[in-house]
Formats: C-alpha cells, structure tokens, sequence
C-alpha cells in the first residue's frame, strides 16, 4: 500500500512529504525551544527550512531529470527516512547548507553525461563544490568526482582538467575578500576544520549508536546490490551510477576523517542512498518484497528519529 502512494510523482504524495518535513522540523525546534528567541534565530529557522525544502527540490530532480530513477516519489521519501535516522541534523544549519551546495555540484556533474557544455558544468560543479567545502571544509575530497567525471566524459580536452583549478583560484579569491570585510576570523576557522580526527568515541548515548547501525546496515543492503550490478543498467547511465558509487564512498570518507565527528556528518552520503534504495524498489518485481522493505525502512527510521528526541 505504501509504495503505491510513491510509486508516481502526484500532488498527494507531495503533500504528504511536506506535512511530514515540517512536522518533524517543528518537532526539533520544539526540542530545542530556546534557541528561538529572537528574529535573528527565526529568520534562521525560516532560512534553514528553505534550504531543507531546496534539497528535497533538487534531489527529485537530478533523479528524474537525468533517469537516475523512475517518476516516482521514492527517492524524496528515502530522503526524509535518511534525515530522521540522525535528528541533530535538522539544527545545523552548516551542514544542510554544506549538503545542498554539494547536491547543486552533483547535478552539474550528473548531467555532464550528455556532453552538453561539458566546461561550464565542470567549472560550476568545482565551485559549488569549495563553497560546501567552508561550511564543511572535508567536502573538498569532493573534487575527486569532478576528476572521475572529467575520465569518463571528456578527458580528450586538457583544459578540463584545468578547470578545478580555476575554481580553486577563483574560491580562494572570494573566500579572502569574505574574511577582509565580514569575518577576519574565518580563514583561522576554516583551517582548524581541516584537522583530521579518526576516533569514533563522541557517542553520547546508546542510541546514537543504534541509529549508526542501522544507517550501516541500510548502506550494506542498497549500495552493495548497486555495485555488483551496475553492468546490467542502461548503458548511457553507468557512468552516473559509477559518480553516485564513489560519492557515496567520498561521503564516508568525509565522516571518518572530521574533525567535529557525529553522525550527522553522513547527510553528504544520503543522496547516493536515496537512488541506490529507490532503484532497489523500482527493480524489485515482487510487490510483497517492496512494501516489506519500504516498511522495515519507515519502521526503523522513525523508531530512532524519537529514540533520540
């Protein structure tokens, strides 16, 4: 029954994404009351459900604009189910900021495969890419994508290759100007971020712990399946699955490495996620299976998004 409410991109299941994401976003602000006491935090609060809204946006269309996954709502659901593992997630307003520029570099990169202005896309997915990175300096690893991509579309050219640094250049330039007028203290800040912290000891209950598990597991069951079939996908769109596989490892990477380690760090690993699971429904012949692992993803998913409230 669940999936054939997703199973097509209508207003109905649209609403209930919407109903859905502000409930739990009120149910976070509730959580953390008093960090709403001026216009200053609510005109931040409105700010970080746009972006929160923008990146359910573009997710839906990257998946669909690009044939990543059939017309249906699954991959915004999975979205959502993602974001509830990790509830913290909803208040950090770097991150999601950090994960929606990653997600309009993604786009860029994901949509190179039709070898339409391969330049541009390389130059502004680069970009997008360093601004993520001053929000969450590990995001950087990210260029290696635009570099894989450069492999498989256009590497004939050698000013592609010279594009990222262009980018970098040009980031470097505006990040300066940043710190001279607004912030004298950011480049300090952005150089601290970039320490390197390998300890897994920042749990401060047991269900963060949990919610870890299962995220895990989740990852074994969608992304492993994806790897060992990717020779049986749509040749035109193996190179993208390939993009997604290796992003989805550099969002791993990312967690392990930072210096500031919690959980949410694996927001950069939920887009890959949301299409590795929507293709695992959609390839799924059997309807009982659909609905059985849609379930036990819902179950799970809001079982530990109120565990840890």
């Amino acid at each position: 029954m669940i999936t054939s409410i997703f199973k097509k991109s209508t207003p109905i299941n649209y609403s209930i994404l919407v109903f859905l994401i502000l409930v739990v976003f009120f149910i976070c602000q509730f959580k953390d009351i008093h960090a709403v006491n001026s216009l200053v935090n609510i005109a931040e609060k409105i700010g970080l459900i746009t972006v929160i809204f923008g990146s359910f946006f573009l997710i839906n269309f990257i998946s669909k604009k690009n044939g990543l996954t059939k017309d249906s709502g699954f991959p915004a659901l999975f979205y959502l189910l993602f974001l509830l593992l990790f509830p913290k997630v909803w208040n950090d307003f770097n991150l999601i900021l950090a994960n929606f520029f990653m997600l309009l570099a993604i786009r860029r990169l994901v949509s190179l495969q039709t070898l339409k202005a391969p330049k541009e896309k390389i130059f502004d997915a680069s970009l997008w890419i360093l601004v993520a990175s001053f929000f969450n300096f590990w995001c950087i690893l990210f260029l290696l994508i635009v570099y894989i991509s450069i492999i498989f579309h256009v590497s004939r050219d050698y000013r592609n290759w010279l594009l990222p640094f262009v980018a970098v250049f040009t980031s470097i330039i505006l990040f300066f100007l940043y710190s001279l007028l607004f912030d004298k203290k950011a480049i300090e800040k952005y150089l601290e971020s970039s320490f390197v912290n390998l300890k897994l000891d920042y749990f401060t209950d047991n269900y963060q712990n949990l919610s870890l598990s299962i995220f895990a597991v989740m990852s074994v069951f969608f992304v492993i399946p994806m790897v060992f079939s990717i020779s049986n996908r749509p040749l035109n769109l193996q190179a993208s699955y390939k993009k997604l596989i290796f992003s989805f490892i550099i969002g791993v990477l990312i967690y392990l490495l930072s210096n500031n380690k919690s959980n949410e760090i694996l927001i950069f690993t939920f887009f890959p996620m949301c299409i590795f699971a929507t293709n695992t429904l959609e390839f799924s012949q059997n309807k009982l299976q659909q609905e059985i692992i849609l379930t036990i993803t819902i179950l799970l998913s809001f079982t530990a998004f109120f565990l840890q409230l």
